[in-house]
């Protein structure tokens, strides 16, 4: 349909899972595009199935620093920015007594810290207009067990995508958030949890999910090329859930 014709767009996060599939919407869609990783194999893996014409760029997401250095090259390579869909992130889930200072802190980092200062890094050279994309989530909204320091940066996230569009909507900036419920992602191989542990949760979690599935990478990656693209210039500070029900309960 090419929503997205000639928008110059960013991906943090984006060769893997939900990023990666937003990358290759996002090329349908006909968008220029930079792609941010940090594992070595999926950034090679990313490469190959994304073209050469993407700017695949190895990024910590927590590096304050390495946001500002981001945010140049997109300055040197595209001028100026149309979408930043920020989906980078991590999820560690532990109960409260295992929980150490320097996790705490690597987690706060990658999904909250290292967003903020991206798009503090990106006002000059985010165009007018713009929108900006947080991937949040929705057990921001609910009590889920182990998932403390996880659901606390993505609340942190849905307020930053309500008070960051009403400082920088006048600059023609908005800002949405993006909240999935359980999605097959890779990331659910990354928690470090025994395989038993993880069906568990894995059962637990479809179980509490009227539409009694997960959804897919592609499912979200079509609702980020709306907020991306001029079809949602009317959203602004607002989140847009894809949880199968799992809230609605």
């Amino acid at each position: 349909m090419n929503r997205l014709d000639g928008k110059r767009a960013l991906i943090t996060g984006g060769t893997t899972g939900i990023g990666l599939a937003a990358a290759k919407q996002f090329l349908t869609e006909g968008a220029r595009l930079v792609v941010t990783g940090f594992n070595d194999d999926t950034l090679a893996q990313a490469r190959r199935e994304l073209g050469s014409e993407v700017a695949v760029l190895k990024i910590d997401a927590g590096d304050v620093r390495a946001q500002k250095q981001l945010a140049q090259q997109l300055a040197d390579t595209l001028g100026q920015l149309d979408v930043a869909f920020i989906n980078a992130g991590i999820g560690v889930f532990k109960p409260l007594e295992q929980w150490d200072e320097t996790s705490y802190d690597r987690s706060m980092a990658v999904n909250l810290k290292g967003p903020f200062f991206l798009m503090q890094a990106l006002l000059p050279v985010l165009a007018n207009p713009a929108s900006v994309i947080l991937t949040a989530s929705v057990v921001a909204h609910v009590g889920m067990p182990t998932s403390s320091v996880y659901s606390a940066t993505k609340a942190g996230l849905i307020s930053l995508a309500r008070t960051l569009s009403g400082e920088l909507i006048a600059r023609g900036i908005r800002v949405n958030a993006l909240s999935p419920g359980a999605v097959n992602t890779p990331i659910y191989g990354k928690l470090g949890m025994p395989a038993d542990e993880l069906q568990k949760m894995e059962d637990g979690l479809r179980a509490q999910t009227p539409a009694q599935r997960f959804g897919t990478p592609d499912e979200v990656a079509q609702a980020a090329v709306y907020l991306a693209s001029d079809e949602s210039r009317f959203a602004v500070g607002s989140e847009l859930v894809l949880d199968g029900g799992f809230s609605a309960i």
